[in-house]
């Protein structure tokens, strides 16, 4: 049974990456501080409550366990939060991953993916589907955070003591369909569980910034992937990675590459307000304004290189699906606290 170290595992994609790798026979050791997961949300495995910054605390769970793998998701997300405080995201985000880096190198643990994100590649005017070609112009120091991660990888790998997947998503959408684990963010910035509040009434209303885009309705068009689909992905990515030869065997090098997670398919924010509507037979209240400073248009993955590369198909691309999933998770929380 390979052994798995998940930093960040208690958190909204790790906790069903924790959960997927459990269904597939891994042995789990979710590494979270706990400021933004919820040590709830991990349904088996190991659970040690500590930092990626802390050295001594890392090189002693290498130490202690045998560790076959990383898959890294333990990272600061807000986007805006990292322009007011830059440095947060610096300190965590990028050095905490040199520091777990360093430390896998140290034990001789080869094999890590990598919880990357679309905001490497910035604005993308003029693109309507992204690939991972693409230029990297982050615009802001989440975005610039995560890009110095990727390349420290790729550098490190390319001396051999590495191999290492990047995964990029572009918008992480519903909730494990049984209603066992979703989104609990706090505060809530991501446009689905906000319109969720808004048809609950936790808010007044959902706001919708700018209406007069170059897209079919008007409104900002998104990849959004389904939660459980971002899942099955890191756990394919993991498989791929394991099944190379040890780097150091024969002429094995160290391995690099990154994918863009997504379903190829984009849905503008009136679709999704739609969508909402639709599932929870609701009519709230829809206040428009105008742009905010640093939306792009249309930001739609290419996804065709993690589907050739993996094997990796979406079991959850409609809309309405991600939605009902997030709704019923919404509900049941709500019934539960």
């Amino acid at each position: 049974m390979k052994t798995i170290l998940v930093p960040g595992g208690a958190g909204f994609i790790g906790s069903h990456t924790v959960s997927a790798l459990l269904a597939q026979g891994y042995h789990t050791v979710t590494l979270d501080n706990f400021s933004n997961g919820h040590r709830d949300a991990v349904v088996g495995g190991d659970i040690i409550e500590g930092d990626i910054r802390d050295a001594e605390l890392l090189a002693k769970i290498f130490s202690d366990r045998a560790i076959d793998a990383v898959i890294h998701f333990a990272a600061f997300i807000e986007a805006g939060e990292s322009v007011v405080d830059p440095l947060k995201f610096y300190d965590n985000n990028t050095s905490g991953s040199l520091t777990l880096i360093r430390a896998m190198t140290n034990a001789g643990v080869q094999n890590i993916v990598f919880s990357s994100t679309a905001a490497v590649y910035g604005q993308m005017e003029e693109a309507t589907s992204l690939s991972e070609d693409m230029p990297k112009a982050p615009i802001n120091p989440y975005g610039q955070s995560k890009w110095a991660v990727e390349c420290m990888l790729r550098d490190t790998a390319t001396t051999g003591a590495l191999k290492a997947v990047a995964l990029r998503y572009f918008n992480a959408a519903g909730a494990d369909p049984f209603g066992k684990l979703g989104e609990r963010h706090d505060p809530e910035t991501h446009l689905i569980p906000l319109i969720l509040q808004a048809a609950s009434g936790q808010r007044d209303n959902i706001k919708m910034f700018g209406t007069d885009y170059a897209t079919p309705d008007g409104t900002c068009v998104r990849d959004y992937s389904h939660v459980c689909d971002l899942a099955d992905a890191h756990v394919k990515a993991l498989s791929h990675l394991l099944a190379l030869p040890e780097t150091g065997s024969g002429e094995a090098a160290g391995f690099y590459d990154a994918f863009n997670l997504g379903t190829g398919t984009g849905f503008s924010v009136r679709e999704v307000i739609e969508s909402a509507k639709r599932v929870t037979g609701t009519n709230f209240t829809v206040v428009e304004e105008g742009r905010r400073a640093g939306d792009p248009a249309q930001l739609v993955a290419n996804p065709a290189k993690a589907q050739k590369t993996f094997n990796w198909q979406p079991a959850y691309p409609n809309l309405d699906d991600m939605v009902a999933h997030a709704w019923q998770f919404m509900q049941k929380n709500a019934a539960n606290t």
